[in-house]
């Protein structure tokens, strides 16, 4: 599963400054070295602008900053150089996360075409579980089993949740301060999962914090990229999220299912999404305006209502996950995809009557 958590030094009772500190240390790097990343992006003109450079999900206006990955990336990389263990599974996400960062910046710069960005990320999935983080077994949600995976199971299955969350997550940042809420949420709710191991097993404490200060981080770039947005994560950042979410997943006693039902909502919007795209003969990896968000923007909801909602939901998720069993999970999961597929199918009749929008709707 990762020895990340087994090079640790720990000793003692946990205290909660073992985990405030490097999250609020996370917190002040992003936030105070964000307006440092806006004027970077300004000066070499790493801006999204829907006049010079046309993208079919936009939903702002005016000329926006990008790299928000890069202040994302300075506040993540200090806090874990200064409050976790140098093992080569720490290196290995450290790594991944400077390749995907630094693929971002140049796509900030100038589209990088789709399928090399996916080439990319598959590096830094593979970076990931060469160093040994992965899945080691899975859980009949049925009954009280555990299936151990045999290694090369255990290695295809914990590259493909990375390489899936690392793509996927992304796609939940079409509103102003919609990637950072949810991604503070989720790694908030691995963190608490982390927590409650680490009571009995202090070896667990640096995924504990780990989580944490994926939590400060996105917590110190929210306001920069709350409504009205002065910086976007970038595509940098906004797989820089996805790894480290699926990477927590992992790590946190393998919880990969609380993983995937608090980051549910993006997670079925996204699997809409690829059998739409598929089922109409379609490249699954070019972006269109077919997201969630898109629809209830095109309903008249306000951006900022639509984040809300977004943490709202990935709120309720994530409290679901940490207090029922297996089973539950799954049947919640699939409660949630029903009614999202059923307000999508709602949504498109109710758009040919709905054409009232807010002012910050775009």
């Amino acid at each position: 599963m990762g020895n990340l958590r087994h090079d640790y030094d720990h000793h003692g009772g946990i205290m909660m400054l073992d985990i405030a500190i490097p999250s609020f240390v996370a917190f002040i790097l992003s936030f105070f070295a964000t307006p440092y990343v806006i004027q970077f992006a300004k000066t070499f003109r790493l801006v999204d602008d829907k006049i010079t450079r046309f993208h079919p999900a936009q939903v702002h206006t005016g000329t926006i900053p990008r790299a928000g990955g890069v202040s994302l990336l300075f506040g993540i990389g200090v806090s874990f150089l200064l409050f976790l263990p140098h093992s080569p599974q720490y290196i290995a996400i450290f790594a991944s996360s400077i390749l995907l960062v630094a693929i971002g910046v140049l796509d900030d710069k100038q589209d990088i075409h789709p399928y090399i960005r996916l080439v990319t990320n598959a590096i830094a999935a593979l970076l990931i579980v060469a160093s040994g983080i992965r899945i080691p077994y899975l859980t009949n949600p049925f009954a009280d089993t555990v299936i151990h995976l045999e290694t090369i199971y255990s290695f295809l299955l914990s590259f493909l949740w990375i390489y899936w969350t690392m793509n996927i997550v992304g796609w939940s940042a079409g509103v102003d301060g919609q990637l950072p809420g949810i991604t503070a949420i989720a790694a908030f709710v691995l963190g608490i999962l982390s927590l409650r191991y680490s009571i009995e097993d202090p070896k667990q404490l640096p995924v504990t914090i780990a989580s944490f200060i994926v939590v400060g981080a996105f917590l110190g770039f929210l306001p920069w990229n709350f409504y009205p947005q002065k910086i976007m994560p970038g595509y940098g950042g906004k797989t820089l999220a996805g790894l480290l979410l699926g990477v927590l997943g992992i790590l946190s006693y393998a919880k990969v299912g609380t993983a995937l039902l608090v980051l549910g909502v993006p997670m079925i919007d996204a699997i809409y999404i690829l059998l739409r795209r598929v089922t109409a003969g379609k490249s699954p990896v070019w972006a269109d305006r077919s997201h969630l968000h898109h629809y209830l923007l095109d309903l008249g909801w306000s951006k900022r209502t639509i984040a809300l909602c977004y943490y709202l939901f990935s709120a309720i998720l994530g409290a679901i996950a940490l207090t029922v069993t297996r089973t539950q999970k799954l049947f919640v999961f699939l409660l949630v995809a029903v009614i999202i597929g059923g307000f999508l199918v709602w949504v498109r009749w109710a758009l040919k009557f709905s054409k009232q929008h807010d002012q910050d709707n775009g």
